[in-house]
């Protein structure tokens, strides 16, 4: 029961609150309500309103028939999910209406499952993972240190690391060290007096730069020998030449842009097949935007955190295309460097590997890539252990393979094992619907990279999207580029166009005549002799013609 007779400024008190605040009459008719809950019911003219106009099920009728409170209602309020409150309201002792209480519980639901998804990511690491106070007092152990030191966390937490000292359990502390240098700190320790581990200690500070809590780290010392082959695959990775292949681990190179249904049953099904480990073929013209789709399939993906190498199967010589696909092993062959060589599919390990211009990969070659596959393990040449694989393949290709496996120079095997699912992408001049967002989306790309302001007139922009762009989205993602930076005017003309551009009006029509050249030849470069001179009068003398003649040019067009 809340009675407002003698309460005095509550409307500020109400509308200072997180909560939302509700008053109904008894007609269930809104007499007051505060920002907060006007952002929960999304409302903002209310007053005279029912409340059931918002919120349809409401049962303040049951709260007004039988004066009793209604307390921790759940209410799905939108996306928002809620708990409300309802209690009758009186002033002098007589009903005068409820008041509601709304507290928005979606965010602390989310963070309770939030911490619940740590504390799991916590106990199924396989490093040890220890965690002290500030004072040095153990606070939390996951179940892979108690497996890895045989030391039962009920032992553990509760006590001071300067204890655990002088009982054995431990030689020295990580955490006190962190705790005295305030830094990071890694040392070789001895746990029990006979496992010796790697422990690094991390600290974490709070808002005034003080340390709140220190976590380390601990790993077992034979794991070095991982180590040391992690440090093999990093110094790979910095060795990539990027000319022959490229590395990327996070992050996409360019975005899908489309508008064409072409391209929406293309986004369609890659959103559908991404998740699955499945090898894709990717066809269509050069320029079309298979290495786009290729990237939007692996972030699509679970390997999206894991590496995505690119390998052009074109710009390796063949011989050396096995080496580094497959690296080598120490003195594999005359040339090869002493201490061996990791190949592109184990650096992938756990990502993709797109192999794009894949029709020209040596016959022979395919034959172990198809073995590769076809058993997830390969060997090193040279090596005789066989390290176990888990990639995902995506093929690319401007070429018909069918007709290359009618040649002899691809094999079917092969190509049905890289066909699982194809994905073929249509020219530009088949989808026209994109030439307009790629034209809009390239120009806004390249004047915000480059810091330009441009603008491109209607007669630019038409002549642009009426073009047939034989060379596909390349081709228009580089004319834009060139346009925006090679232009020295703030208003990019038909005129700063190439011919090869200008020369066609829409898709398919054929060539302008030779007047019709010859006239838009004689634009553009009085158009460009304008822009360099003062007036009309000294760019007509620079032209040798009758300042009456460009005038009436000008005005003719």
């Amino acid at each position: 029961m809340l009675n407002i007779a003698k309460t005095t400024g509550w409307e500020e008190v109400f509308s200072s609150l997180h909560n939302g605040v509700v008053m109904i009459d008894r007609e269930e008719r809104i007499t007051y309500m505060n920002a907060s809950a006007e952002d929960l019911l999304r409302v903002q003219h209310w007053k005279g309103a029912t409340i059931r106009a918002f919120v349809p099920n409401s049962r303040i009728s049951e709260v007004l028939e039988n004066e009793h409170s209604l307390i921790g209602e759940r209410l799905q309020l939108f996306d928002r999910e809620c708990v409300v409150n309802r209690t009758p309201l009186y002033q002098d002792e007589e009903l005068i209406g409820v008041i509601s209480v709304i507290q928005d519980i979606t965010e602390v639901k989310h963070y309770r499952d939030l911490l619940r998804q740590f504390e799991s990511i916590i106990e199924f690491s396989t490093d040890g993972l220890y965690v002290v106070d500030k004072e040095g007092t153990t606070i939390y152990v996951n179940s892979a240190y108690e497996e890895m030191t045989g030391f039962p966390r009920s032992e553990l937490i509760g006590r001071h690391m300067k204890d655990l000292m002088q009982e054995g359990y431990i030689d020295q502390s990580v955490s006190l060290l962190v705790l005295k240098e305030k830094e990071r700190v890694s040392i070789l320790q001895k746990i029990g007096g006979k496992k010796d581990v790697i422990v690094t200690g991390s600290p974490v500070f709070d808002e005034n730069h003080e340390i709140e809590l220190v976590v380390t780290s601990v790993r077992d010392i034979t794991q070095l020998n991982g180590l040391r082959s992690e440090l093999d695959r990093a110094k790979t990775f910095s060795e990539l030449n990027q000319n022959r292949y490229s590395l990327q681990l996070k992050g996409v190179a360019d975005k899908v842009v489309f508008r064409s249904k072409e391209m929406g049953v293309i986004y369609e099904k890659v959103k559908q097949v991404a998740p699955y480990p499945t090898s894709i073929l990717l066809t269509g013209e050069s320029g079309v935007g298979k290495e786009v789709v290729a990237n939007l399939i692996h972030y699509e993906s679970d390997r999206k955190d894991k590496p995505f190498i690119k390998v052009n199967c074109g710009a390796i010589p063949e011989h050396l295309l096995e080496s580094e696909l497959f690296g080598y092993e120490s003195g594999a062959f005359t040339g090869a460097r002493k201490e061996g060589k990791i190949g592109l599919l184990e650096l992938a390990q756990g990502g993709t590997v797109m192999l794009d211009e894949v029709g020209e990969m040596p016959v022979s070659l395919q034959v172990k890539l198809l073995r590769v596959l076809q058993e997830s393990e390969f060997y090193r040449i040279g090596g005789n252990k066989p390290i176990k694989l888990d990639i995902r393949i995506i093929s690319a290709t401007n070429k018909q393979l069918l007709e290359e496996i009618e040649k002899g120079s691809f094999r079917e095997d092969f190509y049905y094992r890289l066909q699982v699912i194809e994905i073929s992408i249509p020219p530009l001049a088949d989808r026209v619907h994109d030439i307009e967002v790629l034209v809009d989306h390239f120009f806004s790309y390249f004047c915000s990279k480059y810091h330009i302001e441009k603008r491109m007139t209607k007669e630019t922009r038409s002549a642009l999207l009426t073009y047939r762009w034989p060379g596909n989205v390349r081709e228009l993602k580089n004319m834009i580029e060139s346009l925006v930076v090679s232009v020295p005017t703030i208003s990019i003309e038909p005129h700063h166009l190439p011919v090869h551009i200008t020369d066609y009006r829409i898709k398919g029509s054929e060539p302008l005549s030779l007047k019709e050249r010859v006239g838009s030849f004689e634009k553009r470069i009085i158009l460009d002799t304008i822009q360099q001179h003062p007036s009309l009068r000294s760019a007509a003398k620079e032209l040798r013609m009758d300042h009456s003649t460009l005038v009436k040019k000008m005005k003719r067009w």
